[in-house]
């Protein structure tokens, strides 16, 4: 099957929905970055593709075919339904701009983004892409990526979630740095002790020595 679509897209032809059709989501995962730019983003709209087995790399180049294809069609919900198949290969710009948009994202489609975009959310803004599945965060609070996510973020912000998310960066300590001293000397402590003792017959024959030269 892969054959026969190289084939096919070497003859200069496009990916048009008849040719996605036949193809299915199957044996979609197995096209390379030239074959997936040579789906026309029109053809989107007439068939239902499900790229989240497919590599990180066919789920970004969807997603942007994807968001050409709606393009026209930016109202809500509508549009995030229409986009919720390949928001997988969604930017953090774009789920930055959903977040403000009310789309009430379920979890399970929280947890497969696009893990880059995911670390650079804000706790408001997956506040905001979650709404009111905010609450099942806390489920996932000790599972990937999640628990990575929460490292990265200031607890006070976590806190204002109000969901009882812990493991957050603390604000307000300061690093002590212990002084280092010398480290004492390795020598008898008779022998330290001797050396104080004949110190000043010492100095007094330097001093000696010194006048009458």
């Amino acid at each position: 099957a892969s054959a026969a679509i190289q084939r096919y897209v070497g003859l200069g032809h496009a990916l048009n929905t008849t040719a996605l059709s036949a193809i299915g989501t199957r044996y979609m995962c197995l096209l390379n970055s030239t074959e997936l730019e040579a789906i026309e983003p029109s053809s989107l709209r007439l068939v239902s593709l499900n790229p989240s087995a497919c590599s990180q790399l066919t789920k970004n180049i969807l997603y942007e075919k994807a968001k050409k294809a709606f393009s026209g069609q930016h109202v809500f919900p509508a549009y995030y339904e229409l986009m919720l198949p390949y928001l997988e290969g969604a930017p953090a710009e774009d789920l930055k701009a959903l977040s403000r948009a009310n789309v009430n994202m379920n979890i399970s489609t929280f947890v497969n983004l696009r893990r880059d975009s995911l670390m650079s959310l804000t706790p408001a803004e997956v506040q905001g892409l979650l709404g009111m599945n905010l609450p099942d965060l806390a489920k996932w609070q000790y599972r990937s990526p999640v628990r990575q996510w929460i490292q990265v973020q200031k607890q006070s912000q976590l806190d204002q979630l109000h969901i009882g998310l812990t493991g957050g960066t603390q604000e307000g300590y300061i690093n002590l740095i212990t002084p280092k001293f010398p480290a004492p000397s390795s020598a008898p402590l008779g022998a330290v002790a001797m050396a104080l003792h004949l110190l000043p017959a010492l100095l007094l024959s330097f001093l000696m020595v010194s006048n009458l030269s």
